[in-house]
């Protein structure tokens, strides 16, 4: 067998192991979640679904990503993987559970914790903001520099950071109907696990489509928990790939769209847009 063909196996074979402990995840988090009233929320529907998918999705997408870079030798991908993930997964459980409380489910977008800030008032949400940012600042610092001065490597760590958070906030704006943003997750990981850093993604990609046809079928949705872990973890895949002025590009286009979203609705631009809707809507209950 060719190096690349056994490549390929090794990366369908991930995928598989990321799928089943996805399932076994999810299995696991809604038994021990039922008596949890707070993991629950009601969708653009009306229909009651369960954010149990999030840390499920959370815990088997980071361990799965990191045990595939670990088996080809990849350490700092590995620990990168598992920090972003987790870390991410964790303080978006933490919004999850906190942010249905009186006086914070009225403060939305970064422009709103940050006021809320000014008032002396602390948010669920940027308790968020601070932990994925501090996740995704490990995170950068464990994957293997490309740059030699002391200025250079701390830039690069820091605009590494800025993709890691970045991408996971970007992910976390679009989970807003079933599927979304875990189709997104698929049309960036699939591409993204047929190269040098595919080892870390080809388990989140088993991960997603195991837990894709629950979103879809309005059973479960993956809250902030799971979009912000699925979202670093694509980030570190991504800042991996790329130096000094890749990661810049990459931090202003993230940051291009992001800014974007406070002012325009990321639905309804779907909705007027051919190809983009009836993607959107594939596999959704009509």
């Amino acid at each position: 067998m060719s190096g690349g063909a056994s490549r390929l196996v090794g990366r369908i074979i991930l995928a598989g192991a990321g799928a089943a402990l996805a399932r076994a995840a999810l299995a696991a988090a809604q038994t021990d979640g039922r008596q949890v009233t707070n993991l629950e929320r009601i969708n653009y529907r009306g229909r009651t679904v369960s954010l149990t998918a999030g840390p499920a999705f959370a815990v088997s997408a980071s361990v799965s990503a990191a045990a595939g870079a670990a088996v080809e030798g990849r350490s700092g991908l590995a620990g990168a993987s598992l920090v972003a993930g987790l870390g991410a997964g964790s303080f978006g459980l933490y919004d999850d559970v906190v942010g249905v409380r009186p006086g914070e489910k009225a403060v939305k977008g970064f422009r709103g914790h940050v006021g809320a800030l000014r008032q002396g008032r602390v948010t669920s949400g940027m308790v968020k903001i601070v932990g994925v940012g501090v996740a995704g600042l490990v995170a950068s610092a464990l994957l293997p520099g490309r740059q030699r001065g002391r200025l250079s490597r701390a830039s690069e760590v820091a605009l590494g950071a800025g993709v890691i958070a970045g991408t996971a906030n970007l992910v976390n704006l679009l989970d807003l109907r079933p599927g979304r943003a875990l189709k997104a997750g698929l049309l960036a990981g699939v591409p993204l696990s047929a190269t040098e850093v595919g080892a870390a993604v080809a388990g989140p990609v088993g991960a997603v489509a195991a837990i894709l046809p629950d979103d879809l079928g309005e059973r479960v949705m993956l809250g902030d928990s799971g979009a912000n872990a699925l979202g670093a973890l694509l980030g570190v895949a991504l800042a991996a790939r790329r130096g000094l002025v890749g990661r810049a590009v990459l931090l202003a286009a993230i940051s291009a769209l992001t800014a974007a979203s406070e002012r325009v609705s990321f639905t309804k631009v779907i909705e007027a847009t051919p190809g983009l809707r009836e993607f959107d809507r594939l596999g959704r209950p009509i």
